[in-house]
């Protein structure tokens, strides 16, 4: 029987791009990654020395927001910066301690939480004869300024802690507020009018996140079970104090409906942040180390599913954020710390594939099929394997974009047939196609225009 004609699939490889998007970037060093970290590359490093975190994109990802212990303060100011560590400017007026800055989505204003306003010393750092805690200060406030620090503006003036912010790219902001009598997460308008509260559970719910579409938010919580547990919870936060060794990731609509658990490790899962396709959390636990002192990046899927490890560095790698369009991770670490326990914040280029292409080739009915010819071809690259036994295929390709050929013997030339073709799990479909990347991690096929 003659061979069909070719079917020819226009295979973008995103993961392949030989040398990724471009950056100023003066501070890369290949030995800032180790060799498990497959979905980064070209990591450079920011910032050198002291305390430096949570950094976030601006909406047009060309700058970043920051809070840093430096330039003689003794505890965190706001700061941004370019994406490549140049133009470092303060924001915050110094006084107090600072948290948690966000650029609203017109980029004019950044918004962060300080207590400034109760006194212009740092507050006091938590009692740690209690153990590990965070200290919920009930003199944070949110606020908002110019990029170059002036006309600061207050939105929040209730009772107890107001911080963790974070905001839509509609403007929309969501946050982790003591003014009910326990931590709990609320959205408002960014003027600081329609203040909602979305949940209710005893314990601490915070660190929230909205999706890239801005119907989802993803966010850490602790809700103490026992009866020993809802008290010490309790007894700490009279004290404005929390124990975070026990954080869930947990997902809810942006109305506050249909919450539901991402993770069940026990462990002290937080800094959680969507990525692009809203399909797929990213995260920083310590569930791979017994001790619980070393944390690291991890991907999961919303329903759970499909945990893969990022980073592996032995120390801390904490507090993701994904570019707006998703090709750059900044996050920070204690890797490469000039002195013990510098905390610094690095950007790299993500990387969805390791450069393996897989799946299976089957007839029109479903069936597998063996023997078929699978011919991947780049500018200046080529490659052919045959299906196995049992419609299988797999090869490993270099860095570029392709155009991938399937022949097969199955169907009689001059009509209009199909052949399915699945790469790597993703959905079967008619055989014009073209595969894009971007679905799970996963190539997805789709069919062509005609």
């Amino acid at each position: 029987m003659k061979t069909s004609p070719a079917i020819v699939i226009v295979l973008l490889l995103l993961a392949f791009c030989s040398s990724g998007p471009k950056s100023d970037a003066a501070h890369g060093n290949a030995d800032l990654l180790l060799p498990q970290e497959k979905h980064l590359r070209n990591l450079r490093q920011l910032t050198f020395g002291g305390e430096n975190a949570e950094a976030y994109f601006s909406a047009d990802g060309k700058r970043l927001s920051f809070q840093s212990t430096r330039d003689g303060h003794q505890c965190d100011q706001i700061y941004s910066m370019n994406i490549d560590g140049s133009d470092v400017r303060m924001v915050s007026n110094g006084d107090g301690r600072t948290t948690c800055a966000y650029y609203l989505p017109n980029g004019k204003r950044i918004l962060y939480s300080s207590t400034h306003q109760a006194a212009k010393e740092c507050p006091p750092r938590p009692d740690f004869s209690k153990g590990y805690v965070w200290a919920v200060y009930p003199s944070f406030d949110i606020f908002t300024a110019k990029p170059d620090g002036s006309d600061l503006k207050q939105l929040t003036n209730t009772p107890g802690y107001d911080a963790e912010t974070t905001i839509s790219k509609s403007g929309k902001l969501v946050f982790t507020s003591m003014r009910d009598g326990d931590l709990d997460i609320y959205t408002m308008d960014a003027d600081g009018k329609n203040v909602r509260r979305l949940t209710n559970e005893l314990g601490y719910d915070g660190g929230p996140f909205w999706s890239y579409d801005g119907k989802q938010i993803v966010y850490r919580a602790h809700h103490p079970q026992s009866a020993k547990d809802k008290s010490d919870y309790l007894d700490l936060l009279k004290q404005n104090l929390i124990r975070p060794s026990t954080l869930e990731i947990w997902v809810m609509n942006a109305d506050g409906s249909n919450k539901r658990q991402v993770t069940n490790n026990g462990k002290a899962n937080f800094a959680p942040y969507f990525l692009p396709d809203g399909k797929r959390i990213i995260f920083a636990s310590n569930v791979a180390d017994e001790k619980g002192r070393d944390f690291d990046l991890y991907v999961i899927n919303v329903d759970g599913t499909g945990l893969e490890r990022i980073t592996y560095n032995d120390t801390f790698d904490g507090f993701p954020m994904f570019s707006p369009d998703g090709r750059r991770l900044v996050f920070a670490s204690n890797r490469n710390a000039q002195s013990r326990g510098d905390t610094n914040l690095f950007i790299a280029d993500w990387v969805e594939s390791d450069g393996t292409l897989a799946g299976l080739i089957l007839d029109p009915m479903g069936a597998r099929v063996p023997g078929a010819s699978i011919e991947a071809q780049s500018k200046d690259f080529r490659k052919t394997v045959l299906s196995g036994q049992v419609g299988n295929y797999r090869m490993e390709l270099p860095p570029g974009e392709y155009s991938v050929t399937v022949s097969t013997a199955v169907f009689l030339p001059g009509r209009r047939q199909h052949i399915r073709i699945s790469s790597n799990g993703a959905t079967n479909v008619d055989w014009t196609l073209k595969v894009k990347d971007g679905d799970g991690g996963k190539l997805v096929v789709t069919p062509a225009r005609h």
